[in-house]
């Protein structure tokens, strides 16, 4: 099989929306190398018990391609990759997939304008343009915590959970209270022994409004412009909540008022509630939605820790303020490496420039999709493209159609390759990083994953998604230097 015209990295919503919408434009000429055996992305990968969607399925979806077949308002996991699994067959892109590729390196060729996609098994793809599809959410991390190497029972990660492991009658630990752990808690503790929750920081939690849809709902969805209308009052409606984000945390009382009123009324003791009240702004970190998880925790089988861990045991978990917890399991709520989901990829730009080097100082992209001195390397979902108010799946439609239009300009100009001024790129970061720093990622008084080393928040679009939807609507040519 010859050399592909394009590669594009993952089969996850970002790789597929790309490739169906390349072989709309009439570009056929490209493969998706996937490491795994099935597409899927993070909806593949994340098994563990109670995992779905916390934004409306409604709006988790392609827009071009509605399912008003949804069988809840928050879709379980599996449905989502079946969906993803259907739109790639529907639409031809299953044959373009590739599986079983880790891709390990990328390379510039200066000369030859192009570029030398490696995969793990040794073989060397060369291609015109990359599209870098990987997401955010796929390199699991572990804390540092003394002596986890020491546990003598299963340990695993949330994202890479161990079926084999039963837990029934077991004593579970649980590090972590983020957007897994709260949809697993509930659903192991009652057949574990003991479930002991070690939280950090408490997370803003405000009520699922999650409900079956009846046959009959689903049969209204099929009629002509119903699920439309649907998704567009989704839409609207989840971008209110970006006012506070985008225009003034002030504007996050609201939410904090329904938050704080969903803890009383599910939590009675006011010792618990204390230690599951937030000490920062809500927003701050990632808003979590659950009704069941306060209850879970309210149980006398499952207990909170607030205080730090000072180490881990053979069989064991020590807090911070001596008291020894007995395990007989541990399960990793603690998620993502992401600001430095790059940093250990080998991707070598023009003259040799190293993407470590171009990011020495944070990682930054032109719209989260460009970056200087790397000729028709495209990512998607990039550094601040991503949301804490809306879905992502909008954010990767955008993209994907500045992406092609990058490749009509190529096609209009005969150029080989387009690269973005650095000028540009530090435009637009200035700007993006004047409206972000005030802000409540910043202002709201916590540590999140959002944040680079430096306190920096390279992963949060700072506005509302129609905003970024109109500035990516066109490619502005002088922004990018044509290599011919």
């Amino acid at each position: 099989m010859g050399d592909p015209g394009l590669v594009i990295i993952g089969s996850g919503f970002a790789g597929i929306c790309m490739a169906i919408k390349l072989k709309e434009a009439g570009y056929h000429d490209f493969v998706i190398l996937e490491k795994a055996a099935e597409p899927g992305g993070t909806w593949r990968d994340n098994t563990y018990p109670g995992c779905a969607c916390d934004v409306p399925s409604h709006m988790y979806s392609f827009s071009f391609e509605l399912n008003p077949g949804w069988s809840r308002m928050f879709a379980p996991r599996q449905e989502i990759q079946a969906y993803l699994r259907s739109c790639a067959d529907k639409y031809g892109v299953t044959p373009h997939i590739r599986y079983g590729k880790n891709v390990s390196s990328l390379e510039y060729d200066d000369e030859r304008r192009t570029w030398s996609v490696t995969t793990e098994d040794g073989e060397t793809l060369r291609t015109n343009a990359v599209v870098a599809a990987k997401g955010a959410l796929h390199i699991p991390k572990f804390p540092e915590i003394s002596g986890r190497e020491s546990f003598v029972g299963p340990a695993f990660h949330s994202a890479e959970w161990d079926h084999s492991v039963d837990l029934t009658g077991k004593r579970v630990a649980v590090i972590g209270t983020g957007a897994s752990a709260v949809q697993f808690v509930p659903q192991i503790a009652p057949g574990a022994a003991h479930v002991t929750v070690f939280q950090r920081t408490p997370p803003w939690l405000i009520p699922k409004p999650d409900f079956a849809f009846s046959p009959t709902a689903r049969r209204l969805l099929r009629l002509p412009g119903a699920t439309r209308t649907l998704r567009n009052a989704l839409y609207w409606a989840l971008e209110t909540r970006a006012l506070g984000f985008a225009v003034h945390p002030r504007l996050m009382k609201p939410h904090e008022r329904l938050a704080l009123r969903h803890l009383e009324a599910q939590v009675p003791d006011p010792e618990l509630r204390r230690a599951l009240t937030p000490g920062y702004l809500i927003g701050c970190k990632r808003v979590l939605i659950s009704s069941d998880y306060y209850p879970a925790l309210t149980r006398d089988d499952v207990t909170l820790v607030t205080d730090g861990i000072a180490e881990i045991r053979e069989r064991s978990i020590v807090d911070a303020a001596g008291v020894e917890h007995e395990a007989d399991v541990i399960v990793y709520g603690t998620g993502f490496k992401v600001v430095d989901a790059l940093a250990g990829q080998s991707v070598i730009g023009r003259g040799g420039l190293t993407i470590q080097d171009a990011w020495k100082d944070g990682v930054e992209a032109y719209y989260g999709i460009a970056t200087s001195g790397f000729p028709n390397l495209f990512f998607l979902l990039g550094p601040n493209t991503g949301l804490g108010h809306n879905s992502v799946v909008f954010m990767i439609e955008s993209q994907v159609r500045y992406v092609v239009e990058c490749l009509r300009l190529l096609s209009r100009t005969q150029a080989r390759a387009l690269d973005v001024r650095p000028e540009a790129q530090r435009a637009f970061n200035r700007r993006l990083r004047a409206r972000l720093d005030p802000l409540v990622w910043n202002a709201g008084g916590c540590h999140s994953w959002y944040l680079d080393e430096h306190g920096v928040n390279r992963t949060i679009w700072p506005g509302f998604t129609f905003e970024y939807w109109a500035r990516t609507r066109r490619v502005r040519s002088d922004s990018y230097e044509l290599i011919y």
